[in-house]
């Protein structure tokens, strides 16, 4: 199977962004980036103090995310990005037309109790409500699937893996 460009897992934090972009890109042979990595120490305090980040913060990240999208579009790989708004996904797709978006959906208790299991993170559970605002899920004409987080990484990472497969045919 060819892997579309990049593929990019989306969603609120607390949704396993990292641990199925991981698992996906082992499925997949292909690399695998953490948008965590990408912040600015600026982003990264900010949030750590419990403050959202606003367009102007996330424009830097998401560049540097689009440019790793680009360097990769050949080989393929994996990027986990909240991409929250359908602004940042265009941002996303001028860098690397072709990005495929695993959008991870669940509800706001399923996503605060992860949220206060995970340690050392720098992300508050008081932001949740904030990026919760900010989504816009994913639309007909964007080349993706959202995916209930429910099920265990590996299950999630095959039905990404078949979703892949059905948008190679339509290709």
């Amino acid at each position: 199977m060819n892997t579309p460009q990049v593929v990019v897992v989306m969603g609120v934090s607390g949704t396993g962004k990292s641990t199925v972009g991981e698992q996906l890109a082992a499925e997949l042979g292909v690399p695998y980036a953490e948008a965590d990595d990408f912040h600015p120490p600026a982003n990264i305090a900010k949030m750590s103090a419990g403050t959202p980040l606003d367009d102007d913060d996330r424009r830097p990240w998401l560049d540097a995310i689009g440019g790793w999208a680009h360097d990769h579009s050949a080989g393929g790989g994996v990027v986990s990005c909240s991409a929250l708004k359908r602004a940042y996904r265009d941002r996303l797709r001028a860098a690397a037309p072709g990005i495929f978006f695993l959008h991870l959906t669940g509800g706001r208790e399923q996503i605060a109790e992860r949220l206060e299991a995970r340690k050392g993170h720098f992300f508050k559970l008081g932001l949740l409500d904030s990026q919760l605002a900010t989504l816009e899920p994913l639309q007909p004409d964007e080349n993706g699937i959202a995916v209930d987080i429910t099920p265990n990484p590996e299950a999630i990472a095959e039905l990404a893996v078949a979703a892949l497969r059905r948008a190679e045919v339509r290709q």
